[in-house]
């Protein structure tokens, strides 16, 4: 029997096409996605779902969705799927996360030049046969300084697209690397230097904790007088009230925002100011950028349901179905060894160091290599997945290199990350026990035997007496409880860790008292992705 596919979204007939011309039965109700009651009680008839921002996927309708294969997002945004629901389901979520990067791109210069020389409030104004010409003075691009904060896909683009211009484009990415930078064109700077050098800025970053109101007040007030501020990123990356203060005062001289902290945007504290020109998240709202994504989630989804290629799942690596039985635990593992060393590391990477021992050795490297990388690049980049995080590394110059090897040691087989800065080296090491569970078994080359939680401390210190019991009554006295506590060292009075698994995310004021101690040279709360 042929696969069915639902599409519930307005999506492009060429799409409807692909399904068609690939033998799978394909019905197309494009309003269906709002009604979300007769969606629940359809969607037990199809294999696939293909759909777009209107439908939303709730665990009812995945507990519905009792033939479910796979849903397809025609874009990178999946905040409208419970990809946790989807995973326990057993449905792949796959979405199209390089379909619109030139159209978001595009919107971010165009809003800069709308806001260089005041173009929507000129039209307006001439609409209204006021014909204002001295009212309306501009600002040359040619020659400016642009500071790029984000130069990933997207980012990339407005680099080189501003350089067109005769820009001088200054860029700030945690991830770019110097050569990555030369190549490109641009100087790469850290984020206040930025800040304080640039006649225009523009964000391409998505928003983690990291990010979220990076543009403060207080970085606004060290901007130069006159700058102005381009938003086609996400909302939530400015402290929209101080920069409207920064615009009403004049020292910044223009903004341009296509997204906001709350959308749909009714109300906004930017709305209504002079030369503040804003769009309703129309970044990737082309007819090219809707025709790319519609095509390649119809060809991503097909080649699936046909067959079984996965292409750009979010949750799910790209292996066999032999495989996965076996590979399963071990991929979890990559995915936990590059999330904790990209959790620990804040300059740029130059290399990443993956050795396979034994067993592993033995098993589907490349989609294990792909855990280890997504894991990494989460921390700058959450839309990151097993497929799209090769790429985005290697965009940024970063070498990925494998070994394997015949078991060595004490475990069957093991996985070591080493990460490579200009700094430094960092390595952690892991397996899987008999039991199915990731392990952490050595850390910076001291060993341990550490379970992996959703919440966890690190710590680094002298070994001296005492850090234990410090370690256990700060967590005590402020309400921490500690699930597992592991120490390793690597010599008497030498370099000691601690690794703590904790049952809920522990408070800054916490970590604070115990930077205050001075007992630690460094203290570190991790997050782990466990779910499934």
């Amino acid at each position: 029997m042929a696969p069915k596919v639902l599409i519930s979204d307005k999506l492009s007939p060429a799409a409807v096409q692909i399904f068609k011309d690939r033998g799978i039965e394909v019905d197309f109700q494009p309003d269906l996605g709002k009604d979300k009651d007769k969606l629940a009680e359809i969607i037990d008839q199809y294999d696939g779902l293909a759909i777009r921002s209107a439908t939303r996927v709730t665990p009812t309708i995945l507990k519905n969705a009792t033939n479910l294969k796979v849903i397809g997002r025609a874009g990178i945004g999946t905040d409208n799927i419970d990809k946790e629901a989807a995973s326990k389901k057993g449905v792949i979520v796959m979405n199209t996360p390089f379909g619109n990067m030139i159209t978001t791109a595009e919107h971010a210069i165009a809003m800069m030049f709308a806001v260089a020389r005041q173009i929507p409030e000129a039209s307006a104004s001439t609409h209204a046969g006021k014909w204002e010409k001295s009212k309306f003075m501009g600002t040359e691009l040619t020659g400016k300084t642009l500071g790029v904060i984000g130069a990933g896909n997207i980012g990339g683009i407005v680099c080189d697209r501003a350089r067109g211009l005769k820009m001088k484009v200054l860029a700030f990415d945690p991830f770019l690397s110097t050569d990555k930078a030369n190549k490109m064109g641009v100087e790469k700077v850290e984020l206040d230097d930025l800040i304080a050098r640039a006649d225009f800025i523009t964000l391409h970053v998505p928003k983690t904790e990291q990010t979220a109101n990076m543009i403060t007040a207080e970085r606004i007030a060290m901007m130069k007088p006159g700058v102005r501020i381009i938003n086609c990123a996400r909302g939530g990356l400015v402290d929209e009230a101080a920069l409207a203060e920064a615009l009403k005062s004049g020292h910044v001289a223009g903004a341009a925002f296509d997204v906001f902290a709350e959308e749909p945007a009714k109300e906004n504290a930017l709305f209504n100011l002079p030369n503040v020109v804003v769009t309703p998240h129309l970044g990737a709202a082309t007819t090219e950028a809707q025709e790319n994504v519609a095509l390649q989630v119809a060809d991503q989804m097909a080649n699936y349901l046909l067959t079984g290629a996965v292409e750009n799942a979010l949750n799910m690596p790209s292996v066999t179905a032999e495989e996965a039985k076996v590979m399963g635990p071990w991929v979890k593992l990559a995915g936990h060894l590059g999330s904790f060393v990209g959790q620990m590391t804040d300059e740029p990477i130059k290399a990443i160091n993956i050795l396979y021992d034994g067993v592993v050795s033995e098993m589907n490297l490349e989609a294990l290599n792909c855990g280890v990388i997504a894991g990494i690049m989460k921390r700058a980049n959450p839309d990151v997945n097993m497929v799209s995080a090769p790429v985005v590394a290697k965009e940024r110059g970063i070498k990925i290199s494998t070994t394997n090897q015949d078991k060595s040691g004490t475990f069957d087989g093991y996985i070591k990350v080493t990460v490579v800065t200009s700094k430094r080296e960092r390595s952690v090491a892991g397996t899987v026990f008999s039991d199915g569970k990731p392990r952490f078994i050595q850390i910076k080359g001291i060993n341990i035997d550490a379970e992996i939680g959703q919440n966890m401390l690190y710590t680094t210190n002298e070994d001296v007496p005492g850090i234990i019991g410090l370690l256990g009554n700060t967590m005590g006295k402020n309400g921490v409880n500690i699930a597992n506590f592991t120490l390793g060292r690597n010599s008497v009075r030498g370099e000691a860790i601690a690794l703590l698994y904790v049952d809920n995310p522990i408070p800054n004021d916490v970590l604070q008292t115990l930077e205050n101690t001075g007992m630690f040279t460094q203290v570190k709360p991790l997050a782990f992705d466990v779910a499934g």
